[in-house]
């Protein structure tokens, strides 16, 4: 069996019972960053013994990790934070189990997107995740994309390039249109920050970007 367990994105208590349960009753647990990960197991004074999984590894690993799975090895995927799979590694090892008919099992839990879109105050009955936008190639096709989307969209972005992407919105999108920036979610210094892109940008421009954000887009109305 392989287990799909969400970790908290900042708060240590955002975990499910469920989750530390498997957690220490797995055989191995795949980690994204395995120091990362020490922390939290640390905290709930849990064992289990720790490898290496993340985006440089898992097309090499997968073949490995499948056939451990197959021989009875009970293993549990987790990333940095939030839900494996969501805008971090786990798609391609669970895709994997799939196709082998290796069971698996994902755990409801934490993910950076529900509380920042639900903060947002926008439209929740249809939206759309877009993760990451692409840095280079296609990034300018989704941008234009973005601008004639009439549901609510969701974005991630590093704080290293939190006014670049502001500045690019401001190329394509209507002067009015409203946008729902979350940061540090469940952390201490956790702060949404909602308005139009030139108050946006007049914001961190002043206010250095830090930590983790989710950008929610509201709908393009005509």
């Amino acid at each position: 069996m392989l287990y799909i367990v969400p970790t908290p994105v900042g708060n240590l208590e955002d975990i499910t019972l469920r989750a530390i349960r498997i957690l220490k009753e797995v055989d191995l647990i795949l980690a994204e960053d395995t120091r990362q990960t020490k922390k939290l197991l640390n905290h709930y004074h849990i064992e289990t013994k720790l490898i290496a999984y993340h985006k440089f590894n898992e097309h090499r690993s997968v073949e490995s990790l499948t056939s451990k799975l197959q021989s009875g090895v009970q293993m549990a995927l987790v990333s940095d934070c939030g839900t494996p799979g969501i805008s971090d590694p786990g798609q391609i090892l669970i895709s994997a189990c799939v196709a082998q008919k290796i069971p698996l099992q994902t755990l409801p839990g934490p993910t950076a997107f529900v509380p920042a879109l639900v903060n947002s105050g926008f439209a929740t009955n249809e939206f759309i995740f877009i993760g990451f936008l692409p840095h280079k190639k296609g990034r300018q096709t989704k941008l234009k994309e973005i601008a004639l989307e009439k549901r609510t969209l969701i974005l991630y972005e590093s704080p290293y390039r939190v006014i670049k992407l502001l500045e690019e919105l401001k190329e394509h999108l209507k002067p009015e249109r409203e946008i729902s920036i979350s940061r540090e979610i469940s952390k201490m210094f956790e702060e949404t920050v909602t308005g139009n892109l030139e108050e946006l940008i007049s914001h961190f421009s002043i206010k250095e970007p830090r930590g983790e954000f989710v950008f929610v887009i509201s709908g393009h109305s005509d």
